[in-house]
């Protein structure tokens, strides 16, 4: 089992959690973040108590010059927010596509005896929507947007250098994740947020759009089954644990925040416009739960605890 690993985008929302995790179970962790707006740089002080299994850098994966003697890499540096690759696109490729690119050049690097595992953290968006049913993990590839074409062309080139060049590669694929520390750029936080500054929620094309709802911490559980018990070459989806809309999510945290006495639509904002959205999306987790792995979190029931912490939290 691998016991020292390096975990890029260790600050941000699903890498925090990743590297707690991973400390929780005795792993020497190398984190690795660039710092940008998503990072949680606070997060360092409350981890002086792993000082002497966590090691940090500042530093961006494109830029990376030295890769260091690790079991495992866990990828999780990413810019993840799709309206923003609908703004702008090159930071996206630059990140999601070319910062995968330079790991595994990296990892070429190294003699064939010391390459480590890179296991890339990819999403259920590059299956495109999914009217009905499930994507498994061999179905084609149609991503809608710049940010899910980015984790696509970087699943696509991670399989052909583990191809063409040995390299060992394992492949996660979640579903949406929700849970604290998440940036309030996302739907939740974003929703609470506007609900204290008594403000409508901002919904896409009147949320209907249905997706699985994943916790962050059985997400982080799904990266190290993977990691323990994976198999190289092999692609995992991670479902969620609720499948519902958008606009159901978004009355359950009206309800939640403001009581059952108010009409949820009232303060909701039904028009905006995403271009591309997607429908519907679901995986087949069946691979994964063979492995042991089965989600721990309701997101109906964890809605409650998400807003009490939010409440207590001044999101600028």
């Amino acid at each position: 089992m691998p016991k020292i690993v390096a975990v890029t985008g260790c600050l941000g929302f699903i890498g925090s959690h990743v590297v707690e995790l991973l400390c929780e179970h005795g792993y020497r962790v190398y984190g690795i973040d660039s710092e940008t707006y998503a990072a949680n740089t606070n997060l360092l002080d409350s981890w002086r108590g792993f000082s002497d299994i966590f090691k940090y850098q500042k530093a961006d994966i494109c830029k990376l010059k030295h890769l260091p003697d690790v079991d495992a890499i866990i990828n999780l540096a990413a810019e993840t927010h799709v309206d923003n690759s609908l703004q702008d696109a090159e930071g996206f490729m630059r990140s999601n596509f070319f910062g995968v690119h330079h790991l595994l050049e990296l990892v070429r690097g190294k003699r064939a005896y010391q390459m480590p595992l890179l296991l890339q953290v990819s999403t259920d968006e590059v299956y495109g929507a999914v009217p009905t049913g499930r994507s498994a993990e061999g179905d084609p590839l149609r991503p809608s947007s710049p940010y899910s074409a980015s984790k696509a062309a970087a699943d696509l080139l991670i399989a052909a250098y583990a191809h063409a060049f040995a390299i060992p590669t394992r492949v996660v694929r979640p579903s949406n994740c929700y849970g604290p520390r998440q940036h309030h750029e996302k739907l939740i936080p974003k929703a609470i947020r506007h609900l204290g500054l008594q403000r409508p929620i901002p919904i896409h094309e009147g949320g209907n759009a249905v997706r699985n709802w994943l916790a962050v911490t059985d997400c982080a559980e799904a990266i190290r089954t993977v990691l323990e018990k994976g198999k190289d070459g092999e692609t995992y989806n991670v479902g969620g644990n609720t499948e519902t809309s958008v606009r159901g999510v978004a009355m359950a945290l009206v309800e939640a925040y403001l009581g059952l006495t108010v009409d949820p639509c009232q303060y909701l904002d039904f028009g905006y416009i995403r271009l591309g959205l997607d429908g519907r999306y679901c995986v087949d987790d069946t691979k994964l739960r063979c492995l042991g792995w089965e989600p721990q979190g309701n997101l109906l029931r964890d809605l409650p605890a998400l807003v009490d912490a939010e409440r207590k939290t001044v999101r600028w």
